[in-house]
């Protein structure tokens, strides 16, 4: 071989290891942007501008449809027209990909809400207020998303696949359901089924129940109760128990507790 072809190959050689470093470089850049990105993270409460919108409701009840939201929905006695009404925020931003956006619409007695945020860099955040006339029952499924409910008389159940349930001042009977979260009730309800397969449940009662229902699949679960005589039926597969309330076979206030791993405490408040 000549020189001259010699110092060709060489060339050719050094050629094409710029080329595959090029690649792995821009997909390093891209990574670190990504990296980036994600870091700044979108935050709902950051969009000091937020939209509200007010929706019909034909009947005296009401299913709640989200996919992404953490979701605040309060039972308010000053809305007598009948109407529904929804605050919303949403802060979003997508680099590769469709634009960010959310949707609201009521479809009879379901409001649906969507949120589309999908891309190779999507970054999106978002949250509802939810007013809910007096006198309606209230569905909720919520998907991905924590749920917060407060000031409910009337039937409230609640279901997420992937995030946190939260209950307080209400006394309407309760079925309070997490896939991938904690469930917690601060009321005075008489009936209160609550169940999760990965997380804790934390139920305190203001009023003596006639039942309550409660399984958590990993995770501990304490109720704290008023004094009284309850018949109770507990089960852990794998965790403490601690039963200290007054115990009455006869009694008409039904207490039932499982854990498959996690501590199970009933006790009486104090």
């Amino acid at each position: 071989m000549t020189r001259t072809s010699r110092i060709r190959t060489v060339t050719s050689t050094v050629g094409r290891a710029g080329s595959a470093r090029r690649p792995l470089a821009l997909a390093g850049a891209a990574v670190v942007l990504v990296a980036g990105l994600s870091a700044c993270g979108a935050s709902a409460a950051e969009d000091d501008d937020p939209d509200h919108r007010s929706f019909d409701l034909p009947g005296t009840t009401l299913t709640i449809d989200s996919d992404d939201s953490a979701l605040e929905i309060v039972a308010a006695d000053g809305n007598a027209s009948g109407k529904i009404a929804v605050t919303r925020w949403f802060q979003g931003s997508v680099a590769i990909g469709s634009k960010a956006k959310v949707t609201w619409s009521m479809d009879g007695d379901r409001l649906v809400l969507r949120e589309k945020c999908s891309g190779i860099i999507a970054d999106c955040s978002t949250k509802h207020r939810i007013e809910v006339p007096r006198g309606v029952s209230v569905k909720v499924v919520e998907r991905d998303g924590s749920v917060r409910a407060r000031g409910f008389r009337d039937p409230l159940s609640i279901r997420t696949t992937d995030g946190s349930v939260r209950v307080t001042d209400s006394s309407g009977p309760l079925e309070l359901r997490a896939g991938d979260g904690s469930v917690r009730a601060e009321v005075t309800s008489r009936t209160v089924r609550a169940r999760t397969g990965d997380g804790s449940i934390h139920l305190e009662l203001g009023a003596v129940p006639d039942l309550v229902e409660s399984r958590s699949g990993d995770g501990s679960l304490t109720i704290d109760l008023p004094r009284a005589g309850y018949r109770v039926d507990t089960g852990t597969g794998d965790g403490a128990e601690e039963v200290s309330v007054p115990r009455d076979d006869s009694s008409s206030h039904r207490v039932t507790a499982r854990t498959g791993d996690g501590k199970l405490t009933v006790r009486t408040a104090d």
